[in-house]
């Protein structure tokens, strides 16, 4: 029970301190993960084999905590009292438990509150495409998404489904209709319950992540055929999101993907956190929006051309990454070090700043 109620402690301070995350690593003390940096908790002792084990095991069910013990690692979301929830995956490393819990606020925040572009509403506004929110991991995509949903679910009478490994934003529908399902407990896998969704008469769907072939096939298809298709990807540009999408196929399949790809496709926005100089975390944002030209090239095979494009696209909504961190300096949001380190191009950066 003391451990139970020094666990609940510290979920109470990720909350209290703003942090996005908390890590339980044996060897260590507890660390929150504060305005992208990561800050141990030196008045907590440091983790016995014991104790994290009693932490992790806190959050399971009975078939949690044998699946944990089965397959050394389980995803799951995790409701604190009503007053936090979290995303967590609990692992083994060396022998003992670990667990990395990252918290989904409550409050599902919109385009303006996340300093997020205006294109995102037309986005949202779309009956039909595919819609990719790409970066690396925690950096907002899901946040991202969850405004995406938000503002359809006020805006529009139609049927929502989430698909999800583990259900992160727990959506009120107000509009819309909205299910939300749960890889592992209300569904096989992403793909099964894409297929599913065929018949559960769906206008938007959300995948909480393509892992492979069949859900990305699934995905598209269901976007040829007039739904709006919402999914994330753990790539860096639009660029690397359209090569990774065709190189999951075989050779023999990559043509038709692509060409299911250039009809389909409505936009793809790549994200990264960066640290404010005022504390907290602003998005650095590249828009591509799915115009003839991105059309052509993904057509063709031109994949390499796509950033010049988004480059010499600004008046049509487009935004370059450098160019959004341009933005962010000039406002005096960000450092200019930061910016550096975020950029996929240091050297146009400083040449965009001189200009």
């Amino acid at each position: 029970m003391a451990n139970k109620k020094s666990f609940e402690e510290l979920l109470t301070s990720v909350v209290k301190e703003g942090a996005s995350d908390l890590h339980i690593s044996v060897g260590r003390h507890p660390t929150l993960r504060i305005d992208g940096g990561l800050v141990p908790l030196l008045k907590e002792d440091v983790l016995t084999a014991q104790t994290a084990q009693e932490y992790v095991f806190s959050m399971l069910t009975e078939e949690q905590k044998e699946k944990l013990t089965r397959e050394r690692e389980i995803d799951l979301s995790y409701d604190f009292h009503e007053k936090a929830r979290f995303r967590v995956n609990a692992f083994f490393q060396r022998g003992s438990m670990g667990a990395a819990l990252r918290l989904i606020p409550t409050k599902i925040r919109n385009f303006t509150e996340l300093s997020l572009p205006p294109i995102l509403q037309e986005f949202a506004v779309r009956k039909q495409g595919f819609l990719l929110v790409v970066g690396p991991t925690g950096h907002g995509k899901s946040t991202t998404l969850a405004a995406v949903i938000d503002y359809i679910n006020r805006t529009r009478a139609e049927h929502i489904t989430t698909i999800e490994d583990p259900i992160e934003y727990l959506f009120s529908s107000d509009h819309a209709t909205i299910d939300q399902r749960e890889v592992g407990s209300d569904t096989a896998d992403f793909h099964r319950a894409l297929k599913s969704m065929f018949r559960q008469d769906v206008d938007v769907v959300m995948v909480g992540e393509m892992r492979d072939a069949e859900t990305m096939a699934a995905a598209v298809t269901a976007a040829e055929t007039g739904h709006l298709v919402l999914s994330t990807l753990h790539t860096n540009n639009a660029a690397q999101t359209i090569d990774r999408i065709i190189d999951t196929f075989p050779p023999t399949q990559q043509n038709q993907i692509r060409a299911q790809l250039s009809s389909t496709l409505i936009g793809v926005v790549s994200q990264r956190l960066i640290p404010r100089i005022n504390g907290g975390l602003v998005p650095a944002v590249e828009v591509m929006i799915a115009n003839a030209a991105v059309r052509n090239l993904i057509r063709e095979n031109k994949i390499h051309e796509l950033d010049l494009v988004i480059e010499t696209s600004s008046d049509q909504g487009m935004i370059s990454l450098n160019r959004s961190l341009v933005d962010l300096i000039r406002r005096g949001e960000i450092a200019m070090e930061n910016a550096v380190l975020y950029s996929l191009n240091p050297g146009e950066l400083q040449s965009l700043l001189k200009g």
